[in-house]
């Protein structure tokens, strides 16, 4: 605790002097960061494959998430550090205002293990860009990636602007003892209630990414096809170890079998093209550890043991943490994978009658972080949308609101997050938006009426007000 307490007093010692960094100092030590990573690529790429089972074109997918981020940063700092003029108003006549971002301190960032790199570099890039120091906790699940982060941030930035503090819930809970100014977490809602706690004691604002189970409703009129390949695709990615995978289908009874074919159809084309087996694609990737193997792995026995019929996949193998791809049909609200994220390859599907109905079925489960929509109806979508809340929302697609376009803000809502991250909306979340009001001095617009004691005029003007 004591080593760690001095490492953050170090990262304070740098504040104010971060803080009035120019948009071009900040901008130029991106650059070095995203240079440190282009250097080490390979490693992070051999990384995946060991702790995930990645194809190391989906790492590299991970890096081009944020090197978008970073050339969005690096492109806009000039006009986000600059003071933003607002409009007046009557109060504020004859005066300027404006507001100014300011960087809120020291940040801490406690990263979730499933995207490594991206989660722990995305929010750094938004918290360097507002001028903070910046202190990253990355998932001992992952520990050769945290290894290699903290080598690439030690290379390319001194250690009183940003320290990487490796180390497990020892090490989480001494961090969370430390006035941090600002905490962004990625995981789950036990440890986000631990965070926010703890953020109290020291009136730290944070920013929450917490997930929860994102609902896809297909209607009678979607392209089925078409949707059978996106969310194949969505489930089986990273091992379905994404906090905004598709968690379980709800679709018009009318479509309901012939989706269930397709599905299956499309996991084949897209993770089983050769035939050798979905066990042996190098496309299909695995579970971080044999703990979160094994959860899941009881999530489809609770299922089947309680009435869910297994139409695809359902298999497992504990010696490399792999699930089969799998497709639950049947189910109901007291099996656990309807209960809890699954956070891996497993989707359930339930049939539904009319649009009532599937607000009744996404209703048991907290706001989650994205929701996905396959239709061709205007109205059903209109509706679908304007009825339901989540952080984010796709229409007929999924997974890609979120490390695509910087100016898109992503977040959750309720018990899947709080804050935003992305773009401008990053750079505010890691700022203070100070306003401030220039009162000029001359006599026509340095107002003294509103002072005691008051004038008639001042009297009725301010009664007309009320009117």
């Amino acid at each position: 605790m004591t080593q760690i307490k001095k490492r953050f007093e170090k990262l304070q010692s740098s504040t104010l002097r971060l803080r009035n960094s120019s948009a071009e100092e900040r901008a130029n030590k991106l650059n070095a960061l995203w240079q440190a990573i282009v250097n080490r690529k390979q490693d992070l790429f051999d990384a995946g494959a060991e702790e995930r089972g990645c194809h190391e074109v989906d790492i590299a997918a991970e890096l081009v998430m944020i090197k978008g981020e970073l050339d969005h940063a690096v492109k806009n700092l000039g006009k986000w550090v600059k003071p933003q003029k607002v409009k007046g108003a009557i109060g504020t006549f004859g005066k300027k205002c404006e507001i100014r971002y300011q960087s809120k301190g020291v940040v801490l960032n406690m990263a979730a293990y499933n995207a490594p790199s991206a989660e722990c570099f995305v929010p750094m890039i938004a918290a360097m860009a507002a001028g903070n120091a910046v202190a990253i906790k990355p998932s001992e699940a992952a520990p050769r990636s945290a290894q290699i982060i903290d080598e690439i941030i030690s290379t390319a930035l001194p250690d009183d602007e940003a320290q990487v503090f490796q180390g497990g819930v020892k090490t989480a809970q001494a961090l969370l003892k430390l006035p941090f100014n600002h905490i962004y977490y990625t995981g789950g809602n036990a440890v986000g209630k631990i965070v926010m706690k703890a953020a109290a004691e020291h009136f730290a604002s944070v920013t929450l990414e917490m997930g929860g189970k994102s609902p896809v409703i297909i209607d009678e009129t979607a392209n089925l096809e078409n949707a059978a390949t996106k969310l194949a695709w969505g489930r089986v990615m990273n091992a379905g170890q994404v906090c905004i995978a598709p968690e379980y289908v709800i679709i018009h009874e009318c479509r309901h079998d012939e989706f269930l074919e397709l599905i299956q159809e499309k996991i084949h084309a897209l993770y089983n093209s050769e035939g050798t087996g979905l066990n042996n694609s190098e496309y299909v990737p695995r579970l971080i550890n044999s703990r979160h193997h094994s959860r899941v792995a009881a999530l489809i026995k609770d299922a089947k043991d309680k009435g869910a019929n297994i139409v695809f996949g359902g298999g497992s193998r504990k010696k490399d943490r792999y699930i089969e791809p799998t497709i639950l049909s049947n189910v109901s609200e007291d099996m656990a994978v309807m209960q809890e994220e699954v956070f891996g390859p497993v989707m359930a599907v339930m049939p539904y009658k009319n649009r009532e109905q599937v607000l009744e079925l996404i209703a048991p489960r907290a706001n989650p972080l994205a929701l996905y929509i396959y239709s061709q109806n205007d109205d059903n979508i209109e509706y679908f949308l304007t009825n339901t809340s989540s952080g984010s929302a796709v229409v007929n697609n999924n997974c890609v609101q979120a490390g695509t376009n910087p100016n898109l803000a992503f977040g959750g809502v309720g018990a899947s997050g709080m804050g935003r991250s992305g773009g401008f909306e990053g750079f505010k979340e890691m700022s203070n938006a100070r306003s401030v009001v220039h009162q000029p001095l001359d006599r026509f617009r340095d107002f003294l009426i509103m002072l005691p004691p008051y004038s008639d005029r001042y009297k009725n003007l301010i009664m007309k007000g009320l009117k």
